[in-house]
């Protein structure tokens, strides 16, 4: 299938991402890159780690994702004290039968926001990855299954360090995409500024309270789960040609082969980007993938599973750069 014989994708499908990115839009000003990557996730059931400062809405964004779908949400707030029976669940004795029964925690919902993830012990951190990658959960000596879908969005801040727990790179790997937020542009920073000034008060128990961006979340969701169902159905029909695999494959084994990089991608990666690429297509109305679909994802799904040797720190490169020169000679070979 060529791009001239191939289609656009399903109307309905496209409506729906349509009103999904207009409701985000009302709370949340500009970050279009990161609510496709959102976008993403969902549609591919891969899990996603937002890096950056505090105060970019990541949190907010997230937010306003679980109630335009009619899914369940939970939040998770990581610190140092935190226990996998926390996140997990645990058998707790009942007082009046004498017998143990089983209290699922917070990680049985569709859409998991780990907020921080890296201020929790790696114990903490290991439960929850685990139960990513398997889809279940055990407690106590019964296993359950988690719902469907289930996605995790985290957060991290990248710049403090005080009180955090690195994730290791065979943790990293298990996240389909890593995407770094960035500070606002002035116009988007100015309309940000408009509506919080715009908020008012709100009475509450003979009492009031300054509202902020959460307080004017709509709470009636404008999509269904079978609406989503059919997304992701729609993005496994997306066409992946040869020629695509191909570049993938190159991709991969060139973060393997430079001497510049001591760890590089697992098989993983070069998944995690077709998956993404049909996602993408998708989101943007196609029903084939494009190289730019690998070109703009390439970042946020090959950056975060790359370890630049040493010697290549110490000479003063970097994971971008080192990426970007990849891009150009995989560009080189087209």
């Amino acid at each position: 299938m060529d791009q001239a014989t191939a289609g656009s994708v399903d109307q309905k499908v496209a409506e729906f991402i349509t009103s999904i990115r207009e409701r985000v839009g009302q709370v949340v000003v500009g970050q279009e890159v990161v609510v496709e990557r959102t976008l993403i996730a969902l549609f591919t059931g891969g899990h996603l780690l937002l890096q950056g400062v505090p105060g970019l809405a990541k949190t907010l964004l997230v937010s306003v994702l679980s109630r335009s779908i009619d899914m369940d949400f939970a939040r998770i707030q990581f610190t140092i004290d935190l226990l996998p029976s926390d996140i997990l669940g645990s058998e707790i004795l009942d007082q009046r039968t004498s017998e143990f029964v089983t209290r699922k925690g917070p990680i049985f919902t569709n859409l998991l926001l780990a907020d921080e993830i890296n201020r929790a012990a790696p114990k903490v951190q290991g439960a929850l990855l685990e139960a990513m990658q398997e889809k279940r959960v055990t407690i106590g000596d019964e296993t359950y299954s988690l719902p469907a879908p289930f996605l995790v969005i985290a957060t991290q801040n990248p710049v403090e360090q005080a009180g955090t727990f690195e994730l290791p790179e065979a943790q990293l790997d298990r996240f389909m995409l890593c995407h770094r937020l960035e500070y606002p542009t002035p116009e988007d920073e100015r309309e940000v500024l408009k509506r919080n000034v715009g908020l008012g008060i709100e009475r509450r128990d003979g009492g009031a309270v300054v509202q902020t961006e959460f307080d004017v979340l709509a709470h009636e969701p404008v999509g269904s789960s079978e609406e989503l169902i059919a997304a992701m159905e729609c993005v496994h029909s997306v066409h992946v040609s040869e020629t695509f695999v191909e570049h993938v494959v190159n991709l991969v084994n060139l973060t393997r082969n430079h001497p510049l990089i001591e760890l590089g991608c697992s098989p993983r990666a070069g998944i995690s980007l077709i998956k993404a690429s049909r996602a993408r297509a998708v989101i943007h109305g196609r029903d084939y993938v494009v190289p730019e679909d690998l070109f703009a994802l390439a970042e946020d799904v090959i950056l975060h599973r790359i370890r630049l040797t040493y010697e290549a720190v110490a000479d003063g490169h970097t994971g971008p750069g080192v990426l970007k020169t990849l891009l150009n000679e995989l560009a080189g070979q087209r």
